[in-house]
């Protein structure tokens, strides 16, 4: 990353970070994607299995990866700051947190998880093939979690297109895994829906072995010497990541379970309904990786030039990530619309599953312009350290807002897509609540940096 003075420069820089951030994110959500379909091709039990597994995995997922990402805007302030022998001991820390949320997921997996699957309103087909998907998941989650680390650090330093090469990578890896577990090919168990969580737990480990090697051999990256000797816990680097780490996974965690909510809600409508909003769900976490895309690279260049006291600069990257997100929001929303019915038929040749999943992209459509206002506003606000307020007001707008309005709608005509509204509802009054808040924040940045320069 460098210092920008024109727009055209900024938005060269911006596309720079961001091309690469997409294609890693398009890569790994392909992960979901191919799970879905290879377990729904397998049989409907299959895939209901697998959305109840993920609908345990993916908040879990989305919010402990969100607080190892606290180390992102970290390193970012800390190399706009010219600080980068802070760098090391930073990226050390955030790894013994991994290694200890790892070890505390995997008891709750084998402790808690099976109680809770038995009492759920699915069939015991269904409960066991979850059961057994997240049984495959928790053999990678030590991996995925130190991965997140050293990803977020490869991120930070704006060097995303070794993060694209590693998922470009592995992920052709998961798919034949997937093959081979799923449909019992090439002498491997025939383990259904429950194999793709195998797969997936293996790719994990691969993902780390190449990002190490990495890291070893370039030498952008090797010249921190993040591997040649450990630095001692200092609970002070603890306190500053779980600090924003915290807020942070506690935001994704609200957005991400809410979707895990409704997907258990949806058992009441029966097994179809639920292959079918598991199947528009994963064509939805396919297109959020564009406006999640946006966030990242907001949350790197936004941190960067907040470390270096640059607060006008940070706020034209946002106005860029604005602009960007807004016609990605256009063009995913003519994407689920025109092309609907092809979308449904990658999931299902049963007419009328592929009608419910057509019903429910229409309904998703809402997503992609809240998204589009939500997902920079939220990687500013990342950036700049602002996170606290961020939790506060994704609880009150998904759980206190939207699923009310959701449960309420599903009694009505609307049935399960009453629920897809409600979600939508809650994304609107987070993205206006925030971007009221986003302003706030820049505005007491300015203030702190003139200060600053005035006591200099």
């Amino acid at each position: 990353m460098q210092q920008t003075v024109t727009y055209g420069a900024k938005w060269k820089q911006f596309l720079t970070i961001f091309t690469p951030i997409v294609i890693t994110q398009l890569t790994l959500f392909s992960m979901t994607f191919f799970d879905t379909t290879m377990s729904g091709n397998y049989s409907n039990q299959a895939l209901a299995g697998v959305a109840i597994g993920s609908s345990f995995w993916a908040p879990v997922n989305a919010a402990f990866s969100g607080l190892l990402m606290a180390i992102t805007p970290i390193i970012a302030q800390l190399i706009g700051a010219k600080k980068e022998k802070q760098v090391k001991n930073t990226v050390h820390n955030g790894l013994y947190i991994a290694l200890f949320l790892a070890f505390i997921l995997i008891l709750i997996n084998f402790l808690v998880v099976p109680t809770i699957l038995t009492h759920m309103p699915v069939t015991a087909e269904v409960a066991h093939i979850a059961r057994h998907f997240l049984n495959g998941i928790c053999i990678g989650i030590p991996a995925f979690f130190i991965s997140a680390i050293l990803r977020s650090f490869i991120d930070s330093l704006g060097l995303t297109r070794v993060t694209m090469f590693i998922t470009l990578c592995t992920v052709p890896f998961n798919i034949f895994l997937n093959y081979c577990f799923i449909f019992g090919n090439f002498g491997f168990p025939e383990m259904g829906g429950a194999g793709s969580g195998y797969a997936t737990g293996i790719t994990y480990w691969l993902v780390v072995l190449v990002s190490v090697i990495l890291i070893q051999t370039q030498t952008r990256l090797r010249k921190f010497g993040i591997f040649k000797s450990l630095t001692a816990l200092r609970f002070s680097k603890v306190k500053e990541i779980i600090g924003i780490g915290v807020p942070n996974g506690l935001t994704i965690l609200f957005e991400t379970s809410i979707f895990s909510a409704v997907t258990i809600l949806m058992g009441a409508f029966g097994t179809e309904t639920i292959a079918a909003h598991q199947s528009a769900n994963s064509v939805c976490t396919l297109l959020y990786a564009f406006p999640l895309s946006v966030a990242s690279t907001l949350t790197i260049l936004g941190g960067y030039e907040t470390g270096a006291k640059r607060l006008k600069d940070a706020k034209q990257y946002r106005h860029i990530g604005m602009a960007a997100a807004i016609l990605i929001g256009c063009v995913n929303g003519a994407i689920l619309f025109f092309f609907r019915d092809i979308i449904a038929g990658f999931y299902t040749n049963d007419p009328a599953l592929s009608n419910l999943i057509m019903h429910f992209l229409v309904y998703a459509i809402l997503f992609q312009f809240a998204d589009a206002v939500l997902s920079p506003v939220l990687g500013a606000l990342r950036g700049y350290k602002d996170v606290t307020v961020t939790s506060i007001v994704a609880f009150i707008s998904y759980w206190l807002i939207g699923l009310p309005v959701g449960y309420g709608l599903s009694f009505t005509n609307l049935g399960p897509f009453g629920y897809w509204i409600g979600l939508s509802t809650g994304l609107f009054v987070a993205a206006f609540i925030l971007s009221i808040r986003v302003r706030k924040t820049e505005q007491k940045l300015s203030f702190n940096t003139k200060d600053a320069e005035i006591s200099n």
